[in-house]
């Protein structure tokens, strides 16, 4: 037991004070986008529209103004659950979800999925067919004569592991691997960091009775208004890449004294939304505030996600706050392999045009599949505009990942 504690102790000392955290959480972002090319466009959403505005006008289809994802790579995707318990392959991430164009989505993905092959070390064949399955994926979700087809889409292996082990995940798994300790605490060390007496007060408070409201609803329906939530322990949350550096809060809480009856908490997410990178659709109306934008972003492409999510303030900043389901994954890019890679880019593609698809009308579903056919070669292959756009962006995120690594290189001498 004695050694428990120490180890424990010399965890929590190596944890960075709050005033202290954000050079650390730079220079972790930093590391993360030098591992590989692939995990440098997950970083990287600002540069990927910052290289869209260089194309001139015309050069990509302009799709009806829908609510998209607008970061949609490899990591963004995945089984996600219902409150009660239901599961299936969304967005797992709508951080930059706005009004806007649906094309930005397929091409975001098709760079993810172009440099997630590069870093398998896969062939540049199978880059080529990937864009064209990515393609014939992303139409076959607006085509209403081919929906039993639809239904009877083969999952490709990396989606079969992921539904396989979210549909068998537990509360206890994901206890063990997200808070690794069997009591209702947050150990703190390389995932976890302290709080300031003031973080924790504003986080009490968010979940007290009056400010709680939203948050009971979006946790479970059948909560009845006076059901009390207590926070047995929270801490700053060092997750994600592009994210590192804002307010982020794992929250253990105990609603009605489940925990007392030998229930297990509820493991809550706190998550600062920021402004969208990605463009919106001109004249789109969506809400200012920045959480409430992105819980209706999510109700709209990944509604499973969305019931789940509440926009608040925490001491005045904009966060969302959902709960952490044990059937809530990402798919593991590393899993990508040569046979597996073109089904996965159809069936990931599909995914996105289902739920671009569920905002439309039939007419608008059919209108827009006629312009995605119209520049479609005879031939099987993607249309130029789509493979010109992924080789575009995948030789300049190359570069400047290389760039990166550089630079990291240089800050960080060997000795």
């Amino acid at each position: 037991m004695g050694d428990v504690v120490a180890q424990t102790s010399a965890k929590s000392r190596s944890c960075p004070a709050p005033d202290g955290r954000q050079p650390r959480l730079a220079g972790m972002r930093r590391q993360k986008m030098a591992r590989s090319a692939h995990a440098y466009v997950r970083g990287s959403a600002t540069r990927f529209y910052e290289w869209l505005d260089t194309r001139h006008p015309g050069t990509l289809p302009d799709g009806p103004a829908v609510w998209i994802c607008g970061d949609c790579h490899l990591g963004n995707l995945g089984p996600v659950a219902d409150a009660e318990g239901d599961v299936a392959v969304q967005i797992r991430d709508l951080d930059q979800s706005v009004i806007g164009n649906p094309v930005h989505d397929l091409l975001r993905l098709g760079l993810s999925l172009a440099t997630a092959a590069r870093s398998a070390d896969l062939p540049g064949v199978i880059t080529s067919r990937m864009a064209e399955a990515l393609m014939d994926g992303y139409e076959q979700a607006f085509d209403d004569t081919r929906s039993d087809e639809t239904r009877s889409t083969q999952r490709p292996e990396v989606v079969k592991v992921a539904m396989k082990e979210a549909l068998h995940r537990s509360w206890r798994q994901l206890d063990r691997q997200t808070i690794d300790d069997a009591t209702p605490r947050i150990p703190l060390g390389k995932r976890f960091w302290p709080l300031s007496a003031d973080e924790r007060r504003a986080i009490d408070a968010l979940f007290g009775a009056t400010s709680g409201m939203s948050i009971r609803a979006a946790l479970s329906p059948q909560l009845n208004a006076g059901a009390t939530m207590t926070v047995l322990d929270a801490a700053y949350w060092v997750k994600g890449c592009s994210s590192l550096g804002r307010r982020r809060y794992a929250v253990l809480l105990d609603i009605d004294g489940a925990c007392s009856a030998g229930g297990p908490p509820c493991l809550i997410d706190i998550k600062e939304a920021v402004t969208a990178a990605a463009p919106r659709h001109g004249g789109a109306r969506m809400p200012r505030d920045n959480a409430k934008r992105v819980v209706e972003g999510a109700t709209h492409v990944s509604p499973l996600l969305g019931h789940r999510m509440s926009a608040v303030r925490l001491d005045g900043c904009p966060v969302v706050v959902r709960e952490l389901m044990p059937q809530d994954l990402k798919f593991d890019a590393d899993r990508l392999t040569e046979p597996d890679a073109v089904k996965a880019a159809h069936f990931l593609a599909l995914v996105i045009g289902q739920a671009h698809a569920g905002e439309m009308d039939a007419a608008t579903r059919k209108g827009w599949l006629a312009e995605l056919r119209s520049s479609r070669p005879k031939s099987v292959s993607a249309p130029s505009w789509l493979w010109r756009s992924i080789v575009g962006l995948t030789v300049a995120h190359e570069a400047e990942y290389l760039e990166h690594c550089r630079r990291y290189a240089l800050d960080r001498p060997v000795h």
